[in-house]
């Protein structure tokens, strides 16, 4: 294999490419991530050149051939890309020139780098979305075997970080299902975008040969063929728009993750993360820490990082193709990476978690959290909600200053602060009662989770 490098824009001038600057614009260290797509897009064009008569059919099964054996070198290892090579468009054009000879040159009529890589990415980008996608599904799944196994496990739901009423265990593990449900309609919206082909739009005007950009676009799978020859070679909007839903995919993982890192320290101690998702302490032997779920939570800010990236890469650059577009490659490839191991290893994380279920019972039994079960059984004896409302304020002041539980006080004291008071107050100051009195659409009531249960299986 020759060791000379051959940069493919360089016949027009006489001098050679300043070294350190060569290294400086390389990107071959990052875009050889995309050695598949490229081969991928170059089979496709070359296929469609042969098809409309530009090459012949003997050229043809010439590149592709090269195109796989080059393939399978990368594959393999056995071909290493260098800094000197540019990019990986640069490095396998060479490598099939030293496979095939003058041919090689062919394989690149009517086209630019500028849609070769713009092609590359959206195949990219249509493969992790589906990746994301499958490792969402899976989460969701967890999801909704944690919302079986604890729908009448009785927790603590809050608000302000502060306890506010009883609520079915499963309720809230349905509440991240429908988080993650929302994110992958976002993805599968995406992908309408994302699958648009702009092989063909060249470097930004189109060629002038009798190119079949339909024909490469049902090639490669795509949906539809650019509209815009500009915009096709320009446009990363798409980039940003998966990188905006992996944030937002962070952002409720992180939110998870505090909920499993608070519920399981020594304060609350409602939830058991399995020693195997736990470290220690170098120092301290009895730590026990929830560090996969910290990890979780660390990482959202370098997916929301590459979002600030890519907006500020693109938020200032005249049409069409500029070399600055270069730089979406590291933010798009560390959030998708990021991204979809976080959605994975979170989901083993939740798998072996196990809530605390007699503790949380004796917590909850106990609780002033049953606060507005009193308000809301005065509205039914016809007291208007607000003079509910500060009557039960009245009684929450008084537990606090006697030491006493709600159902612990007696009916006597009841009545002095409303004669409305009867027996069956305590019926109703039970967390239980508390749960399944509810009736309105996709309560916490038991009844309500079960049916919410039929439908996160039915849209899974």
């Amino acid at each position: 294999m020759s060791n000379k490098k051959e940069l493919l824009w360089q016949s027009r001038f006489s001098e050679p490419f300043d070294r350190d600057a060569l290294r400086f614009s390389s990107s071959v260290h990052v875009d050889k991530a995309l050695f598949r797509e490229d081969i991928e897009g170059s089979t496709a064009h070359v296929t469609m050149l042969a098809e409309e008569g530009i090459i012949s059919v003997e050229e043809s099964g010439q590149i592709i051939r090269g195109l796989r054996e080059i393939g399978a070198e990368l594959e393999a290892g056995d071909l290493v890309p260098h800094w000197e090579d540019e990019d990986i468009h640069t490095v396998i054009e060479n490598r099939l020139k030293e496979k095939i000879g003058a041919a090689a040159g062919k394989i690149h009529s009517g086209r630019s780098r500028n849609d070769q890589v713009a092609t590359d990415t959206r195949l990219y980008l249509r493969r992790q979305i589906r990746t994301l996608g499958t490792a969402l599904q899976g989460l969701q799944k967890t999801l909704v075997s944690k919302a079986e196994t604890y729908r009448e496990t009785i927790i603590f739901g809050y608000t302000h970080l502060q306890r506010a009423q009883p609520i079915s265990a499963g309720h809230y593990y349905l509440a991240y299902f429908n988080m993650f449900r929302r994110d992958r309609d976002r993805l599968t919206d995406l992908l309408k975008r994302v699958n648009i082909s702009p092989l063909g739009a060249a470097a930004f005007a189109g060629s002038t040969l009798p190119l079949n950009p339909a024909r490469s676009a049902e090639l490669l799978d795509f949906d539809g063929v650019f509209s815009n020859s500009i915009d096709a070679v320009s446009d990363r909007d798409t980039v940003i728009e998966f990188i905006s839903v992996c944030s937002m995919v962070m952002m409720h993982l992180s939110r998870f993750a505090e909920d499993l890192i608070l519920w399981s320290s020594y304060e609350f101690g409602y939830l058991e993360i399995s020693d195997a998702f736990a470290t220690g302490s170098s120092l301290m032997p009895q730590k026990k820490n929830a560090d996969i779920a910290e990890l979780v939570r660390g990482k959202t800010g370098r997916v929301y990082g590459s979002l600030i990236t890519m907006l500020t890469i693109m938020k200032g650059l005249p049409l069409s193709y500029n070399r600055d577009m270069q730089e979406d490659k590291p933010p798009l490839f560390d959030t998708a990476e990021t991204t979809i191991e976080s959605v994975s290893i979170f989901g083993k994380l939740l798998e072996h978690t196990a809530l605390k279920e007699e503790r949380l019972a004796k917590l909850t039994a106990d609780d002033l959290s049953l606060a507005t079960e009193i308000a809301e059984y005065l509205v039914k004896k016809q007291l208007p909600f607000r003079d509910a409302h500060r009557v039960t304020g009245r009684i929450v002041s008084h537990c606090l200053m006697s030491g006493t539980t709600l159902p612990g006080i007696t009916l006597d004291v009841y009545k002095t602060f409303s004669e409305l008071f009867e027996s069956d107050i305590y019926a109703a100051l039970k967390p239980e009662a508390s749960i399944k009195a509810k009736k309105t659409h996709g309560s916490c009531s038991f009844d309500s989770v079960a049916i919410q249960l039929e439908e996160a299986k039915k849209l899974l």
